[in-house]
């Protein structure tokens, strides 16, 4: 596999937000605001990829049977240290995603690339799937983010300062009033559906895209005969 393909599989064809379902406990209760679901979709593309490349580093030493055991410790020590950096240097997303971040080391994403993926590729490759599959991800929970907070409460990348600092400050845009939002859209309705509106388009998109091509396929046959 090419790391084209790697690239193309993380971020569209099999995507694990919209295309495997996976992760989707921080999809839905985390990604109220755009600022929180970026948050812990950069915390997530960090461990993804790190774990990635540290099993593919291992992946001759480590003893079969005991595999899943030692994958779950790899990605453990890579959560905390992401855990511990946050907590220093973003303290107010820290405590706005709290334990949503430890439990990216149950997140099924991290565990299944692990072992269908940077078990069996080379360092590179499984660097690469890590970035793609955590890009991926991270994009889903943007969008249901940016949908969310729009609907409910007017606003795009509220508290951007809690991720960049004072940068993030002007980064707002306020749309309308909070008080013209719809309140279903911040609560966990809202977050099936806006991934069921996003995991549409892109079945929407897909099967556009074929048909584009089985009409140009059936063009050509039609012109060579």
């Amino acid at each position: 596999m090419t790391i084209t393909e790697i690239l193309k599989n993380g971020l569209w064809s099999k995507n694990p937000g919209l295309v495997q379902l996976l992760g989707l406990c921080p999809l839905l209760a985390v990604s109220s605001t755009a600022v929180n679901a970026l948050g812990l979709g950069i915390a997530t593309i960090i461990v993804l990829s790190v774990s990635n490349l540290m099993i593919s580093l291992t992946r001759r030493i480590i003893i079969h049977e005991i595999r899943i055991i030692i994958y779950v410790l790899i990605i453990a020590s890579i959560v905390t240290c992401v855990e511990l950096l946050m907590e220093a240097y973003t303290p107010e997303l820290y405590q706005a995603l709290g334990l949503y971040i430890s439990l990216i080391v149950t997140n099924c994403i991290i565990i299944a690339r692990a072992e269908t993926f940077a078990s069996r590729n080379g360092i590179i490759h499984s660097f690469t799937d890590g970035i793609a599959n955590g890009a991926g991800f991270s994009l889903v929970l943007l969008f249901i983010g940016m949908i969310r907070e729009l609907v409910g409460q007017g606003t795009v990348f509220s508290g951007m300062d809690q991720l960049i600092g004072d940068l993030g400050t002007n980064l707002k845009t306020q749309v309308f009033s909070s008080d013209q939002g719809l309140l279903i859209a911040i609560l966990p309705p809202g977050a099936f559906i806006s991934l069921g509106l996003l995991v549409a388009g892109k079945n929407f998109l897909d099967s556009r895209y074929r048909k584009k091509r089985l009409d140009k396929r059936e063009a050509e046959i039609t012109s060579v005969n």
